[in-house]
C-alpha cells in the first residue's frame, strides 16, 4: 500500500452564484489528499495519514476519500477546524489564500502519530503540511524514520504564502530530500529550493548532491523529465489538451507516476535502486496521461482507471 502523508483541506473554488454574484464552492483538496484520491481511482491500494476535523468539512473529506477507495484508518481526528484554501483562478492558473490557524491538519504532534502497518511499501509526503507546526515536525520525523525500510517520495509543492519560518522550512526540506528515493519538483519549486542563476540541470544536480536519488522535473506544457545522478534524463512530452484549470495537476501526476511503478512491481527499496530508463519512461508517460485528464476539467478531479483504458 502507498501511504500519503499530509494535508487534507477544503478548496473554496470561485463560481458564479445564481444571482450573478461571485461565490465559492467547497471542494475537497490539498496536495496530499488529491494524490491519494487519484491513486484510489487508479485502483492502487492507498491510504492517507492526515489530521482531519470532526466538523462538517472534515466529514466531507472522509466521504470523498471513501468514495475513491482510500483507506482512512490512519487519520488523526480532532475537533479543531478544517483548513480552508480560497482559490483565485487567473487564466486557468491557481493562486491560494489559506486559513489554517489551530486547524486539525496542523495541530497534532509526534505523539499522535499512529503505527505504520507492515503492508505499507511507500511513504509519499510534501505540500503545505511541511510548513505549519507542530504537524510539520511530526511528518518530518515519520518520513525520516521510515526512509530506511520503505520507498519515499517527496513533492515540496512550494506555496510561498504558507511559509512562516523560511529557514526552518528549508532545513526540513534538506533533511527529507537527503533520504528520498524520489523527489518531484516543478521548475518554479526548483528555482525556490536552489536560489541561483544556474541552469535547471545544475539545480537538479544540486538536489542529487543533497541525497535525492531519482529527481523528477516538471515544466508544464514543456513536459517532464527524470534521472538518477550522473545519468542522462528521460524526457516525455505532455498530451495536447484544452486546459480548463491546473488545480491538482501536479498531485495527479505524482499519483500516475507511483501507480505505474506499483503496476510494474517496483515499489521496494531494491527495485527502486535498479530502475531503468524504460521503467522511468513508462511511469512518466502514465503520469502525464493521468494529469492531462485532470487539467481538461474543472477542479482537482482525477480520472478513474476506466477513463484511461477505454
Amino acid at each position: 500500500m502507498i501511504l500519503c502523508c499530509g494535508e487534507a483541506v477544503i478548496d473554496m473554488i470561485p463560481i458564479q452564484g445564481i444571482d450573478g454574484q461571485a461565490a465559492f464552492a467547497p471542494l475537497t483538496g490539498g496536495a496530499i489528499l488529491n494524490t491519494s484520491i487519484a491513486l484510489g481511482r487508479l485502483e492502487v491500494p492507498v491510504g492517507i495519514l492526515s489530521g482531519v476535523s470532526n466538523d462538517l468539512f472534515g466529514t466531507q473529506l472522509v466521504e470523498q476519500l471513501h468514495a475513491s477507495q482510500v483507506s482512512t484508518d490512519l487519520l488523526i481526528r480532532s475537533d479543531r477546524p478544517t483548513t480552508l484554501a480560497f482559490v483565485k483562478l487567473t487564466d486557468g492558473q491557481a493562486q491560494y489564500t489559506f486559513y489554517d490557524e489551530n486547524s486539525a491538519g496542523s495541530g497534532f504532534d509526534t505523539s499522535d502519530l499512529p503505527e505504520i502497518p507492515a503492508d505499507v511499501s511507500t511513504i509519499y509526503a510534501g505540500g503545505i503540511s511541511l510548513c505549519a507546526e507542530p504537524a510539520a515536525s511530526a511528518y518530518e520525523a515519520l518520513y525520516l524514520h521510515e526512509a530506511s525500510r520503505r520507498v519515499t517520495m517527496l513533492d515540496p509543492n512550494i506555496r510561498l504564502s504558507f511559509i512562516s519560518d523560511e529557514s526552518a522550512y528549508r532545513a526540513r526540506l534538506a533533511k527529507m530530500i537527503a533520504v528520498s528515493d524520489v523527489v518531484k519538483v516543478s521548475d518554479e519549486d526548483l528555482d525556490w529550493i536552489v536560489p541561483s542563476d544556474a541552469s535547471l540541470e545544475a539545480k537538479v544536480a544540486a538536489l542529487h548532491q543533497l541525497g535525492a536519488k531519482l529527481v523528477i522535473l516538471t515544466k508544464g506544457s514543456e513536459g517532464a523529465s527524470a534521472n538518477y545522478a550522473g545519468n542522462e534524463p528521460v524526457h516525455v512530452s505532455v498530451p495536447k489538451v484544452t486546459v480548463v484549470d491546473t488545480v491538482g495537476a501536479g498531485d495527479t501526476f505524482n499519483a500516475g507516476f507511483l501507480a505505474k511503478l506499483a503496476q510494474l512491481d517496483c515499489l521496494s527499496k531494491g527495485t527502486m535502486a535498479a530502475l531503468d530508463d524504460e521503467q522511468i519512461g513508462a511511469a512518466l508517460q502514465y503520469a502525464v496521461q493521468v494529469a492531462a485528464v485532470t487539467v481538461s476539467r474543472k477542479g482537482a478531479n482525477p480520472p478513474d482507471l476506466a477513463e484511461l483504458v477505454s
